[in-house]
């Protein structure tokens, strides 16, 4: 699951930041595909939760700076997306990376890389490119 230039928001700092999550996404593939998944997945768990956080800030102080008018529903998006992270991560330490909590790891993570950034983040660049 490549990043696509379809996918860019059109904010170079976004857009970087996004094509280092689908290259996470990509390694989590590809352990899962050489069933080393739950020996990675614990990584990717932390990566995701220290990563996140900092993109998500990130972004809202983006979206900030320009007056971006549907901010208080990125951040709904944003806080919920964190707490399905912890949850997953509460899973995990509780399992020890079962079948079940690697599959909700990928929902989780293709989930959010393929909706959230094709339905609410490329707005982000939009509104920016229309509001310079």
């Amino acid at each position: 699951m490549p990043w696509t230039p379809n996918l860019s928001v059109g904010v170079a700092q976004i857009d970087n930041q996004h094509k280092i999550w689908f290259e996470k996404a990509e390694k989590l593939f590809e352990a899962e595909k050489n069933r080393q998944a739950q020996s990675y997945i614990g990584e990717m768990l932390n990566f995701l939760e220290d990563y996140t956080k900092q993109h998500f800030a990130d972004e809202e102080r983006y979206m900030l700076s320009i007056s971006y008018p549907d901010y208080a529903a990125q951040k709904r998006a944003h806080t919920a997306f964190i707490e399905q992270l912890a949850k997953l991560k509460s899973d995990f330490k509780s399992t020890g990376g079962d079948f079940l909590v690697i599959l909700n790891a990928n929902k989780l993570v293709i989930g959010w890389l393929t909706q959230h950034i094709s339905s609410m983040d490329k707005k982000i660049g939009e509104y920016a490119k229309n509001h310079k």
